[in-house]
C-alpha cells in the first residue's frame, strides 16, 4: 500500500524551544483570522503545531496548508461520513482499526490489500478517510499519531486497489492529515507489488517515503524492527506475532455505529457549521477509551 513520512522533522534552532514554538502557533492562529464553531475546535494548538512541523515551521506555507485543508474538509465533510455509507467497503476486513496499540501507545490501523472487494476508487478513498477519522477519534490521551500495518497475504495486482485510489489516499494523507502517521509496515510484499509501488511512490514526498518500512518475515532485521514497535503477544501472526487475527464485520459495524454517535457529539453535527467550513479533523480531545471488538487475540 502507501504510507507516509512526516515533513520538516528537522527543526531549526528557532523552533527547538517550546516557548518559541508557542509564538509560531499564535502567529499562525492570528494569520488565519477569525474562526468559529467547528473550525475553531479543529484549529487548536496541537493541530496548528502539526501543520507548522509539516512545513518546517514556515508560517506562510503552514497557513496555506491549513487553509487548503479547511477548504477540502468543507467540501468533503469527512467527519460527517457515517459507517453505513462505507460499510460495504469493509465487509472483507480489508481495512479496520485494531484492538491493540503499538509500544508507544499509538492506535493501529490494519489493511489487507489482498482482500480488496470493490472497484470504485472514490468509495475506496472515502472508506479510508472514514477510518482515519475514526482512528484519530480513538487516540489515547496525549497521543497524536497512528501506526499502520499492511498484510500482503493473498495480494495480486487484480485484487489491489487502483493506482487512482492510492494516489487519492496519498494526497489526502499528505495534505490534510499532516504528522498523523508515525510509521507504516508493509509485511511480506510480493515481487509483483514492485510494479504497483513504482507507480505510486512517484506521488510520495521524498521524506514521506521514509516512514514506509518493507518487512520480511525471513529477515532478522525486519523481525527485530517489528519487536521494537509491537508486543509480540498482541501482534497478529500475519505480522510475525503470536495473536490470532480475525475480523467480524457485524461486531465491527456495531462499534462503528457507536463511534458515529461519539463523532456527532464531538463535532456537534446538528449545529450550524462555521462559515462554509463544514467540519474538520484533528481530534485533540480526551476521547473515551474505546477498543475495537472486531479483532480477537489469542
Amino acid at each position: 500500500m502507501f504510507l507516509l513520512k512526516r515533513r520538516g522533522s528537522h527543526n531549526n534552532g528557532e523552533t527547538n524551544d517550546s516557548s518559541q514554538q508557542d509564538v509560531k502557533i499564535n502567529e499562525l492562529r492570528a494569520a488565519l483570522g477569525h474562526l468559529s464553531d467547528r473550525c475553531l475546535k479543529y484549529c487548536n494548538d496541537a493541530c496548528l503545531r502539526r501543520y507548522l512541523v509539516a512545513r518546517n515551521w514556515d508560517l506562510h506555507k503552514a497557513k496555506k496548508m491549513v487553509e487548503d485543508s479547511l477548504k477540502w474538509r468543507a467540501t468533503y465533510k469527512p467527519e460527517e461520513i457515517k459507517w453505513h455509507e462505507v460499510a460495504h467497503e469493509g465487509e472483507t476486513g480489508k481495512s479496520f482499526r485494531a484492538n491493540f496499540y503499538d509500544r508507544f501507545g499509538r492506535t493501529v490501523l490494519i489493511s489487507r490489500p489482498g482482500m480488496q472487494n470493490t472497484n470504485s476508487p472514490d468509495d475506496n478513498v472515502r472508506h479510508v478517510v472514514y477510518l482515519l477519522e475514526n482512528t484519530i477519534l480513538n487516540l489515547r490521551n496525549g497521543q497524536e499519531q497512528i501506526s499502520w500495518l499492511i498484510d500482503f497475504t493473498g495480494f495480486t495486482l487484480n485484487t489491489n486497489i487502483s493506482v487512482k485510489a492510492a494516489r487519492g489516499i496519498i494526497n489526502i494523507l499528505q495534505s490534510h492529515y499532516p504528522e498523523r502517521l508515525a510509521v507504516s509496515f508493509l509485511y511480506n510484499p510480493p515481487r509483483i507489488f514492485q510494479a504497483f509501488w513504482k507507480a505510486i511512490r512517484y506521488f510520495l514526498d521524498p521524506t514521506t517515503a521514509q516512514k514506509v518500512n518493507f518487512i520480511y518475515s525471513n529477515n532478522e532485521d525486519s523481525v527485530e524492527l517489528m519487536k521494537s514497535f509491537f508486543d509480540m503477544e498482541n501482534l497478529p501472526s500475519v505480522f510475525g506475532g503470536k495473536a490470532t487475527l480475525t475480523y467480524d464485520h457485524g461486531e465491527f459495524s456495531k462499534m462503528m455505529v457507536m463511534d458515529d454517535m461519539k463523532t456527532a457529539k464531538f463535532w456537534k453535527l446538528n449545529d450550524k457549521p462555521c462559515h462554509n467550513m463544514n467540519g474538520l479533523s484533528g481530534l485533540e480531545v480526551a476521547p473515551e477509551e474505546a477498543m475495537p471488538i472486531s479483532v480477537s487475540s489469542a
